[in-house]
């Protein structure tokens, strides 16, 4: 369970819509949703990857 203000996440691609990654971010810092570039095996290729719900 993460301390404080983090919280957890994971990470959705934008091509296939699937779930590859979790991750923690701190909600007071960062207010906007997450958006990260990585490797989807799904798709083979890097697709960015957006927050998504848990």
């Amino acid at each position: 369970m993460p301390k404080g203000n983090r919280s957890i996440i994971s990470m959705e691609c934008s091509g296939c819509s699937e779930r590859n990654y979790t991750t923690t971010k701190n909600r007071r810092k960062q207010q906007d949703k997450l958006q990260l570039s990585k490797f989807c095996p799904r798709c083979r290729k890097h697709m960015p990857h957006k927050e998504g719900k848990v």
